[in-house]
Order: C-alpha cells, then structure tokens, then sequence
C-alpha cells in the first residue's frame, strides 16, 4: 500500500517515486534535467522547462492513485531565479549552485567572513544565493524595486515550484534551503538584518521561513497531494541513511560531494567545515550536521574513460592530483587551483589520467573521514550517489578509509528521505547497506595517501615538495 509521494528535484536528473508501508519506494520515475550550460564562470538552465519536466513527472508518478497523499519534496541547493509575479514567467534563467558569478562580491566581503560564519555557520563562497543575487541587482538596479513592489520575486528552485503549485499563494522555503543562502541566522531560524545588509539585499524580497516539515500546503494543481516535507536533498539524503546518526557519516559523490555527519546540539565543527542545518521538524528544534565538501567532481571526470579504470591501476605513479574543477571545498575553501597535478601529465594517456583523478577524489574522502573520526570516534559510513557505482573508487576509500564503510546500493537516498519526513516516519537504517570487500588489497595505495597528504600540506602552507 503506498503512503507517501517524493520528488527529487536534482541538478542532472528530476525523479518521483512512492513510498509504501515497508519504507520501500516503488513506481520510481525519472527525466533529465534541461542542460546546464557553463560559459566563463556561469551556470545556467531553462527554469519554465525545469517546472514542467517536474511536473510531468510527478503527474505520472501518481497517474493511478486517487487516494490524498503526503509529498515530500528534497531539493538542489542554492539554485535559483526571478520569476513575474503576475504571470509565473521565469524571468532569468535558473542560476545553479555551481555558478560563480558572486566571485568578485565575496572578494569585496572578505573582512566580513568571520560575521558570516558565525550567523550561518558557512564560509563566504560564490556558491550560495546571496552573492550571485547581489550581483544581480548591482548589474541591474531597476530589478530591485520590482522586487520589493511585488512586480517580481526572487527565491530558489523550491520556493518557486511550491508558489507555482499552490496557486501563487505560498511563497515560502524551510529552514534548511535558507540556511545556504548566507541570509538565514542559523541560531533564530530567520533571514538575519545584519547579513542582508552586509549583501545590499532587502529582507523583504525573500520568501518566508518554515519548518522542514508539518508544512500542510494543499497543491491546487496536484489536488491529491499534500505538501507535507520540503527539504534540501543532501539533508534528505542523510535522515533516509542514518540510523545512528551520532556516531556514522555518510559519503555522497554526485555532480559534487560531501562527507557529514550530524552534530549533538553544543557541538561545533573542526575548523574550516562547514555547520550545516539538516532541517528543522515542525515547532522543534533543529538538526545540525558538520560538513566537508569536494568541489564538481563530476565535470572533472567527464572527459575521462573513468569506468575502464580498474583498482589495481590506483598508485602507479608518483603524481599527486587534485580533482576539483572550482577549487577546494570544506574545510579548504582555496580556489588557487582547479584540476591540479603535482608534475606535468602531457605524456600520461586519458586512462592513466582518469586514475590519477579518481585518486584525488579517494583521497580527499579519507582525509575529511579521518579528521571528523578524530573530533569523535566513527562507527562506520555510508557511501552513495552516482559515481559510488564506480568499483573504483568505492574500493579505494573503503582501502584508505580509518573506519568500516558500506556501500548504498540504492541510489534514491534523497527520495526516501522526503517520503519519509512527509509521511512523519522515523530515520532507520538503510536496508540496502552492503559492507565494500576488497579481494587484492592496494597497499600502495594507502602508502601514496601518506605522500599526498604532504604535498596537500605543502600547497596549503605555500611552498610544494614532500
């Protein structure tokens, strides 16, 4: 028997799916997200035609069902656009998270980080809405007194399909799509003066504040849905794996990836990881988690024959590698370089290449995983998203790794995850975690992890030799 519908609104893909009564998704439905397009620094997509794939989708994921049903929707973080109040036209494109627009405006802010952090628990990086739509509104002054008229509204991927769905009568976003834009006070739940200030952004433009869940919003286009959860996919992703969440972590290695794990409520990150909100269940407190991130891992494989790569293949060389196309991320935050090697790999094929970059990617897992482990002992963590079906590398982190790590094999972690929360449910362990056997043990590979966290060291401190 179903009891819940999820949408997964992603940056390459838009999945729906329902839940039944054994916490299994069933009826899974799936279409490409419209191509981002990347030209000098900007990442931009159709967002009228992000609307109506979504739609499709989900209309034919409940094409049968004439019963209501709770919808949870988990979300991409940070994208956004500006949409004509009157007429629900996109007005801009829908300007992805890996935009980097902001550069220049988080350049400009620099003095300001520590404030920044401390209200958001974020570092200041083009990454998140604030800078991108500052420097919007600086390119084009017109555009901010349409916005604070009403004329046209500006918010991220959720608050413009949830508006859209309710008729235009709910303009709102949950606490843990807020907490990325640099506008929300992680400690009051709501947009803070002092950071839309800081951003020249009028507080009164933006959406308002919910709860993640209990959110109750009847769908006019959807009359057999609810919308009960809304919630960003990394935080459904994580309430959908963790059934011991204060000592496991998950591994999520998609367009980007991360490494967290929850935190107790008096608990800080390490220095330089980022102190994300989960989410915030209706009239309680919030969930927080600690965060390291590895910058558009995707886009730098892309080019390489990554999947003929075999495990053996890992520390054949003495060249170390970083992976990032956009530079570190958590606990890092250096855009000094991109795609990196420690000596020049012209002479080196496309598949020696693609191992040296999958090495990058290995490595930077088992140093976050290392460095919470020591703030607080690890049980184990989970690895999932599109590239963990890469043998590869699920062999090198579980090689390297200083804890157990298991392998999801279910790839809709988000999805469940929002299903779960709109249904009221529980978190409980994945069902389908498999612990990562290695048959040929690459010790070589653990020795060149030692070696490359001192040339990492090197380049952090300035100067490269080991």
């Amino acid at each position: 028997m179903i009891t819940g519908v999820a949408l997964d609104l992603g940056s390459t893909s838009i999945k729906a799916a329902c839940l039944d009564r054994q916490g299994n998704l069933q009826r899974l439905f799936t279409k490409p997200a419209p191509v981002i397009e990347p030209v000098e620094g900007r990442y931009e997509s159709s967002a009228l035609e992000y609307a109506e794939i979504a739609e499709q989708v989900l209309a034919t994921c409940i094409a049968s069902i004439a019963v209501r049903l709770p919808l949870g929707i988990s979300c991409q973080r940070s994208s956004f656009l500006i949409w004509n109040q009157a007429t629900g036209v996109p007005l801009t494109p829908l300007i992805s998270w890996q935009d980097d627009r902001g550069k220049r405006r988080c350049r400009q802010l620099h003095a300001s980080d520590g404030k920044i952090r401390e209200l958001t628990g974020l570092r200041l990086t083009p990454y998140y809405f604030a800078p991108k739509l500052s420097v919007l509104l600086r390119q084009h002054p017109s555009w901010r007194e349409k916005l604070l008229t009403g004329e046209w509204l500006v918010g991220t991927l959720d608050t413009y399909l949830i508006w859209r769905w309710t008729g235009q009568r709910h303009f709102v976003t949950d606490a843990s799509m807020a907490a990325r834009t640099l506008l929300m006070d992680i400690h009051t739940l709501q947009w803070s003066d002092a950071l839309c200030a800081l951003f020249e952004l009028p507080s009164a433009i933006l959406p308002r504040i919910a709860p993640s869940t209990g959110l109750n919003l009847q769908l006019t286009r959807y009359p057999r849905l609810t919308l009960q959860a809304s919630i960003g996919d990394q935080s459904s992703a994580l309430f959908a794996t963790l059934a011991n969440p204060l000592n496991e972590a998950l591994i999520n290695l998609g367009t980007g990836g991360f490494v967290i794990r929850p935190l107790l409520m008096d608990e800080t990150p390490p220095d330089g990881y980022l102190q994300t909100l989960l989410y915030q269940h209706d009239k309680q407190s919030a969930q927080f988690a600690c965060e390291g991130t590895i910058n558009s891992i995707a886009s730098a494989l892309a080019d390489y024959p990554v999947t003929a790569c075999r495990f053996e293949q890992l520390a054949q060389n003495s060249t170390f590698c970083l992976a990032e196309p956009s530079g570190l991320g958590a606990p890092y935050f250096r855009t000094d370089w991109g795609i990196h090697f420690s000596q020049p790999v012209k002479q080196l094929s496309p598949e020696q290449i693609a191992a040296l970059l999958l090495e990058g990617i290995i490595f930077r897992v088992v140093r976050i995983l290392e460095q919470l482990n020591r703030q607080k002992p690890l049980v184990r963590a989970y690895l999932s998203g599109g590239l963990s079906d890469l043998a590869v590398l699920r062999q090198g982190i579980a090689q390297c790794s200083p804890i157990p790590v298991g392998h999801l094999s279910q790839k809709e972690a988000s999805l469940r995850g929002a299903a779960m929360l709109a249904c009221g449910l529980k978190a409980t362990a994945s069902p389908d975690a498999h612990p990562i056997e290695i048959t040929q043990p690459n010790t070589a590979l653990v020795e060149k992890y030692r070696h490359w966290q001192v040339w990492l060291d090197g380049l952090l401190a300035g100067h490269t030799t080991i």
